[in-house]
């Protein structure tokens, strides 16, 4: 598993977005743009594809470790924090109005759809090559 799996993977447990990601960095004096942290998700096969270095992921864990648990000084409590995060992003979705309406299904759409013409298909004959009269030889002499 790579680094770039397991940062992967904290930042959907955590539900956590790009900006907050730059947050928790900065929180340990590391500075990163949100492109740059984006480059980590991507596709292995993606031209912009950034393999996140053992430096990243140790200080975007020092900083995660703050983020949640606060400093000696101000402690904070993890599951605080998490449901803010919860929170935030309802906040940020728009949720999809429920209608009372009657949705249409395929079938039904396709039950009032224009009936196909009621005489038989004419048959296609090929069409005429335009190359008929035409002899390439490739280059070739003929012996």
């Amino acid at each position: 598993m790579t680094n770039n799996d397991i940062f992967k993977k904290l930042r959907v447990a955590l539900q956590l977005r790009d900006d907050q990601i730059v947050e928790i960095l900065e929180l340990v004096d590391f500075r990163i743009s949100k492109g740059e942290v984006g480059n980590f998700f991507r596709a292995e096969d993606h031209p912009k594809y950034m393999e996140c270095g053992d430096q990243i992921l140790r200080n975007f864990l020092n900083g995660l470790v703050i983020y949640l648990r606060g400093t000696k000084e101000n402690p904070k409590n993890p599951m605080d924090i998490l449901e803010s995060n919860k929170k935030a992003i309802e906040k940020t979705s728009k949720p999809k109005p429920i209608s009372s309406e009657k949705k249409t299904t395929y079938s039904e759409v396709k039950k009032t759809s224009k009936p196909k013409s009621s005489k038989p298909a004419e048959k296609r004959s090929k069409p005429e090559n335009p190359f008929a009269g035409i002899k390439f030889n490739n280059g070739k002499k003929k012996k």
